[in-house]
């Protein structure tokens, strides 16, 4: 399955799924656009209806006030633009990307550590 980019607003709509678990869509409006008029409802809505669309979000429609859950995890996500950009970039390869965090000392010693233990094959 393609996971595609999703737009700045509907990021930040997976970015309170991805910490809350599941929300109406009302706490969604609440976090997004506290004091929001009524336009904030409907942009909301529409947002929550595209992730839909997209595969990213489910709703459950068994109470009467619906809640939205993720269904493409964080990780997933950050992955597969990790990959498209690689691809963009590097010609697939996510060396340069990793190289660079490394020698920038982005990464901390449990993110090199896990590395470590992908790259002999010691983890998934």
């Amino acid at each position: 399955m393609t996971i595609e980019s999703l737009a700045n607003a509907e990021l930040a709509v997976m970015e309170l799924l991805w910490e809350g678990d599941r929300l109406t869509a009302r706490q969604i409006r609440d976090e997004l656009y506290p004091g929001g008029d009524r336009s904030a409802n409907g942009t909301v809505q529409r947002l929550l209806q595209r992730l839909e669309t997209k595969g990213f979000v489910e709703r459950d429609r068994e109470l009467p006030v619906h809640l939205f859950s993720a269904l493409v995890g964080r990780e997933a996500y950050a992955g597969a633009q990790l990959k498209s950009l690689a691809e963009q970039l590097t010609g697939g390869s996510l060396a340069p990307a990793i190289t660079h965090l490394i020698d920038a000392k982005q990464l901390t010693r449990e993110e090199i550590k896990r590395l470590r233990k992908i790259l002999d094959g010691e983890a998934s």
